[in-house]
């Protein structure tokens, strides 16, 4: 049977526990979000696209970059506004999720992919070659990976935490699955109790 706990994040009962999560979440979002934006303002007024600068030899390069696909430049032209499609919804369920969250873990995995989403939804909807069709700008290039953003990382890290969070039986209501405790073992119910050296006589 599995046993739950509640998740203690030291503020108070539930009400107050959720209002504090929220503001996190919301607070730390928007840090995210502005980080991805600022850093794609100074790549796009400083880079030339397609030029590669060397920040620590080969291990590191800003190679400035304009993407229609998915995140890490993943995806072809064509797909954007599916892409643009996708991210707005990941934003909605988020937001619709954030109502009842409870769980301070949870709720930095959340804000690392809101932040993402939003910062990724912004280049569809205000770059060019159009509104819902704008192309991301990546610019972070690692040896045999592709060319990503700060929004990027901010989403797979976002994800990997919830992976292991469903691992750990934390849920996003604050409950923590203690784990579960098996049942008898086959065929010990028909077995009773030991008879004793006095019952084989």
């Amino acid at each position: 049977m599995t046993q739950r706990g509640t998740e203690d994040d030291g503020t108070g009962g539930p009400p107050r526990r959720r209002a504090g999560v929220l503001a996190v979440l919301v607070a730390v979002a928007l840090l995210v979000y502005a980080a991805d934006v600022i850093s794609k303002v100074v790549v796009v007024a400083t880079l030339t696209e397609n030029e590669p600068v060397r920040v620590a030899g080969s291990l590191l390069q800003l190679d400035y970059v304009r993407n229609p696909g998915a995140a890490f430049s993943l995806g072809a032209d064509g797909y954007t506004v599916v892409f643009t499609l996708i991210a707005a919804a990941v934003i909605v369920a988020i937001l619709r999720m954030a109502r009842t969250l409870a769980s301070g873990r949870w709720a930095v995995a959340l804000r690392l992919l809101l932040g993402g989403a939003l910062g990724n939804l912004t280049d569809r909807i205000a770059r060019g070659p159009g509104p819902f069709r704008g192309w991301v700008v990546d610019f972070v290039q690692l040896p045999h990976w592709p060319v990503f953003n700060l929004a990027d990382s901010a989403i797979c890290c976002g994800g990997v935490l919830m992976v292991l969070l469903t691992i750990l039986g934390v849920r996003p209501d604050g409950q923590v699955d203690r784990g579960t405790s098996r049942g008898p073992r086959r065929g010990s119910e028909s077995r009773g109790p030991d008879p004793g050296p006095e019952a084989i006589r």
